[in-house]
């Protein structure tokens, strides 16, 4: 019995965000709240972006498909882990489980080859100007973020199907808010090596060196900055570069260490905390970072006031 309900022999069971935390209502609530305005934020910079013909470009198509993901990532992990928490019901199903696994997975693989395409995209416009709009063209850019989705999704279906299946002879508990692969597979009786390594791999393609890539970029990016004449125009550039790069490290920094470590010792407080920045504190923040920092989004936001205004 979990919670006054009989669960079925197959689910899980998801102990919850730090269950011995004292004030664990105070947290679930600050939770919600960052929830709250991760998606509204988040909403707001889609609205503004596809709402303003003037933001119709290839950097700003590429951030509201970074914001349309996370959205997506809150709202597949959040409402569960507070209805959970709630009605004290911790089971989640097989089936439930896995959904919300290979959703996870699609949308972080995406974000991944999302902001590395960004990255290009910045390297592109500072340090070749002139052929910005022959490489970066909107047709190239809607086929590399149809590219970005399409190969989530089939990553992310190899790595939901396959440790789904893998035995689990003892507990069922996942000492976890959420389902995800590195704590599914602790919890099997079966010779996982080999998968481990397999993931291991993944996270080397989609991780390290998407992340190299963009350092790369940004490296050379900054190289062309300070060789600039206009102060102007390196300030805009720099500024622009900043704030791509607070993301960057903010997203790539914490799941390098989970899914790169994930065989060693961590503790479910350790993976916990990292799995909270990077998926929930990290989509609060990107509207901020890009709203606040960015002339073209305050003023299509500025006109959007205006509209509602008039109205």
């Amino acid at each position: 019995m979990v919670g006054g309900n009989a669960s079925s022999v197959t689910d899980f069971i998801l102990m919850g965000l730090f269950p011995e935390f004292q004030h664990s209502i105070v947290l679930n609530f600050v939770i919600i709240l960052i929830y709250t305005l991760a998606f509204l934020g988040n909403l707001l910079l889609i609205v503004l972006i596809w709402g303003d013909s003037r933001l119709h470009t290839p950097m700003y198509i590429l951030l509201s498909q970074l914001s349309l993901i996370d959205l997506t990532l809150t709202s597949t992990i959040i409402p569960k882990t507070a209805s959970n928490f709630f009605t004290g019901k911790r089971t989640i199903s097989w089936i439930g489980c896995g959904t919300q696994s290979f959703f996870y997975l699609m949308l972080g693989m995406s974000e991944c080859l999302i902001l590395t395409l960004m990255a290009y995209d910045r390297y592109v416009a500072v340090c070749i100007p002139l052929r910005y709009p022959t490489i970066m063209s909107l047709r190239f850019c809607l086929h590399m973020v149809a590219g970005c989705w399409i190969g989530g999704s089939i990553g992310s279906f190899i790595h939901t199907v396959y440790p789904m299946h893998f035995p689990i002879c003892g507990s069922r508990e996942i000492h976890h808010f959420f389902c995800e692969v590195p704590v599914l597979i602790k919890l099997s009786c079966e010779d996982t090596s080999v998968y481990q390594l397999v993931v291991v791999v993944t996270s080397i393609v989609l991780l390290v060196v998407p992340f190299s890539l963009i350092i790369a970029s940004y490296t050379l990016i900054f190289l062309t900055v300070l060789r600039m004449n206009s102060v102007k125009g390196r300030k805009k550039a720099l500024t622009t570069c900043s704030s791509h790069l607070t993301v960057v490290s903010l997203f790539f920094g914490p799941n390098i260490f989970i899914y790169m470590t994930f065989t060693s010792s961590h503790s479910p407080e350790q993976d916990q905390a990292l799995s909270l920045f990077s998926n929930i504190l990290t989509p609060m923040l990107n509207p901020l970072i890009y709203s606040l920092r960015n002339k073209e989004v305050v003023a299509a936001l500025m006109k959007l006031m205006g509209r509602c205004g008039v109205s």
